[in-house]
């Protein structure tokens, strides 16, 4: 079964890549897999304080993920797995394609307008050659019928 592997974030890039990796899943009987990304944590001196900050964190990015899982399954009936990872973003993408052998496409939402974001940068410059897997970049400033018709 072909995977689509989106990194999701509260940009509007990310939701268009995940309208774009859900309509290529529902015409290919393929599957999305979320993975929602937490920033490495700030080194704290009292545990108590990082602690609850790793956790506030965590929150976030599963409030966020619910709710772009509870959009895909409403619009394509779609139900995708969710990943949440802690990290530097390059490094946890990379690990997450490397333990998933059935991924069919990294799928990113470029910004509509300015430089591209992080990931978009690097997969898609220097290490675009030494992925497991094709790299689709989804360009921010298309609406929901280009994602349709294109997809």
């Amino acid at each position: 079964m072909r995977t689509y592997l989106v990194v999701v974030d509260e940009s509007a890039e990310a939701e268009t890549a995940l309208r774009f990796a859900a309509r290529r899943a529902a015409k290919t009987a393929g599957a999305v897999r979320i993975l929602a990304l937490i920033p490495p944590a700030e080194f704290v001196q009292w545990g108590g304080v990082q602690a609850t900050m790793e956790d506030e964190a965590l929150q976030r990015a599963e409030a966020l993920v619910t709710s772009a899982a509870g959009t895909l399954t409403d619009e394509s009936g779609i139900r995708p797995s969710i990943t949440v990872r802690q990290g530097d973003p390059v490094t946890v993408v990379r690990r997450t394609l490397e333990e998933m052998d059935d991924v069919a496409a990294l799928v990113l939402g470029a910004a509509a307008s300015g430089p591209p974001g992080v990931l978009v940068s690097h997969f898609a410059g220097a290490d675009a050659g030494k992925l497991p897997c094709p790299i689709m970049i989804i360009p921010g400033g298309l609406d929901a019928e280009a994602i349709d018709r294109l997809s």
